[in-house]
């Protein structure tokens, strides 16, 4: 797959605590390496082999370990600002991307997803861009209740209904059109509900794995499955 992958990776990881104050979220690992790793050899296990970085916080440690790698990839990191929103950060790399159209992610997400099939999807709907939609990580029991009685209890259950934003998303470099960098804001919000709006995104649905990192919770899970069985690095071109 001949294309760029540009990878968020400028965030504080808030909710992360004390872990965030010495390293940035990106930094932070599942097993003997940083989730960044994580993402870049996922997307390169796909055939992606040309990333760009957008930090912010503690860049400087993300660009001393990244260029630390002995893979065989290709990766420019663009310092893109401390306390900016994920709309500008994309907007701020416009003239590193060299293709018609590039894949963008997040620095906290991993999945097994057929990135082929995402595009094939994004150049059969001729859109703007193509969003990964996934079914939300069943975090709650959930209880059906009738007359005041428990009906039926779900200990975890997965919701299909309700998908939600999974990141890995293609997106045209006309997207840049789209994005006012003296606006300081979500990529989720106002770029993405504009659109929407305006029946530019499509989406792909993925049913296999995908899990983000938010929390030492997700941290200890996902180093847990990384010591059984990585999913997310099975090998997929």
């Amino acid at each position: 797959i001949c294309m760029q992958a540009v990878i968020l990776a400028g965030g504080k990881g808030t909710r992360f605590g004390s872990v965030t104050k010495t390293i940035p979220k990106p930094m932070v690992r599942i097993g003997n390496k940083p989730i960044i790793w994580h993402i870049l050899k996922l997307l390169s296990n796909r055939g992606i082999s040309e990333f760009i970085i957008c930090t912010g916080y503690k860049e400087s440690i993300i660009r001393k370990y990244l260029s630390s790698l002995k893979e065989d990839w290709k990766i420019k990191c663009i310092y893109t600002g401390i306390n900016t929103q994920t709309a500008k950060r994309i907007g701020l790399i416009s003239k590193h991307i060299k293709e018609d159209y590039f894949l963008m992610t997040y620095g906290d997400g991993l999945s097994n997803i057929d990135i082929k099939k995402l595009i094939s999807i994004h150049k059969r709907k001729k859109k703007l861009a193509t969003v990964t939609a996934v079914s939300p990580i069943p975090r709650f029991g959930a209880l059906k209740i009738e007359n005041n009685l428990v009906k039926k209890f779900n200990e975890k259950p997965k919701d299909s209904k309700n998908l939600i934003n999974g990141g890995f998303f293609v997106l045209e470099r006309k997207i840049f059109d789209y994005l006012n960098l003296n606006k300081n804001v979500m990529w989720e919000q106002e770029p993405m509900i504009k659109l929407t709006k305006n029946k530019m995104l499509a989406a792909y649905t993925h049913n296999g794995f995908w899990y983000p990192m938010d929390t030492e919770r997700d941290q200890k899970y996902l180093t847990h499955l990384y010591a059984q069985n990585p999913i997310w690095l099975k090998k997929k071109i």
